[in-house]
């Protein structure tokens, strides 16, 4: 059996009485790409910081490409790639330059090496441009490319798409399989559901507990326990205040222009006709899907 490249038992971080992290346990094997979902304040930049032995934990142990992040944590460092939040790039330097300083570092002075990793997240033509004139989407690319000039066969991506453009979002995510492809295991952390979606495995974190990892589709069927129906009705708010009332249905939320109903017990017949009743236009009631986001809310209520 091959040893998984991340392996987590019961770890914990603790910030006085805040338990930032509360006993988590989850592996990742070679070549997964493996996302970590939550809102801001879950423990997922916490639990990335412990993986990097940047931050001891007051529990439990995790060993990250064969080392254990509490005593062997230069190790995992030399080995791994990191793109913080907060993009660690020089404004008055070029990209060049950037990626020339931090392939330094790391003992890269390979001038193709420096410039196939400019190639590999598309800056190439790019090499000159100050990084202060450089749109957020670009300086992410960069801040990846400074995370893989070493070359690391696993890649921590913690909330790299923050405050981009969908479209941006979407051209990152095509770097990161191409990058799994070629053999870098990744765990990144996100709090875009959509995000998750492109994952192979999701973890799902809030309150400093890992609720539940398993692949998307896993997830939903085991999360999901009832129907999904999509109702589109008028009044939506006083739909969704009979809705929420009616008995067996286990959560109605507002979903833009229509209500999302999820219920193992409540049918189509049966909400068409009590907002009917209570005077409601239903314009029509459907099927729909269960997605990752109702996932979150069915696990965190």
């Amino acid at each position: 059996m091959i040893d998984p490249v991340i392996s987590v038992q019961n770890l914990t971080r603790k910030f006085g009485d805040f338990v930032a992290v509360d006993h988590i346990n989850f592996e990742v094997q070679a070549g997964e790409v493996v996302g970590y979902l939550g809102p801001n304040g879950s423990g997922k930049t916490t639990t990335i910081r412990m993986l990097l032995g940047l931050l001891k934990p007051n529990d439990g142990k995790a060993t990250v490409l064969g080392y254990d992040v509490a005593t062997q944590s230069e190790e995992v460092r030399a080995r791994v790639g990191y793109m913080s939040q907060k993009f660690a790039i020089y404004d008055d330097l070029t990209t060049l330059e950037n990626l020339t300083f931090y392939g330094g570092v790391y003992g890269i002075t390979d001038k193709k090496r420096i410039q196939h990793t400019l190639e590999l997240v598309g800056l190439k033509g790019h090499e000159s441009t100050l990084t202060k004139d450089m749109s957020t989407g670009w300086r992410q690319r960069l801040s990846l490319g400074i995370a893989l000039v070493h070359e690391p066969k696993l890649l921590f991506l913690d909330e790299p798409t923050s405050g981009v453009d969908p479209t941006a979002r979407r051209a990152f995510w095509d770097l990161i399989y191409e990058l799994a492809e070629n053999g870098v295991t990744i765990l990144v952390t996100t709090h875009y559901m959509d995000e998750a979606e492109y994952c192979e495995r999701v973890g799902v974190m809030r309150d400093g507990k890992l609720l539940a990892m398993d692949t998307p589709t896993a997830l939903k069927k085991s999360i999901i326990t009832g129907d999904v129906w999509e109702v589109y009705a008028n009044p939506l708010e006083r739909g969704l205040e009979i809705l929420s009332a009616m008995e067996g249905v286990e959560r109605v939320g507002l979903a833009g222009d229509h209500l999302r109903v999820i219920s193992q017990l409540v049918g189509k017949e049966s909400m068409q006709g009590l907002l009917g009743e209570k005077g409601i236009d239903v314009e029509k009631i459907e099927k729909g899907e269960p997605t990752l986001e109702d996932v979150f809310l069915s696990l965190a209520r």
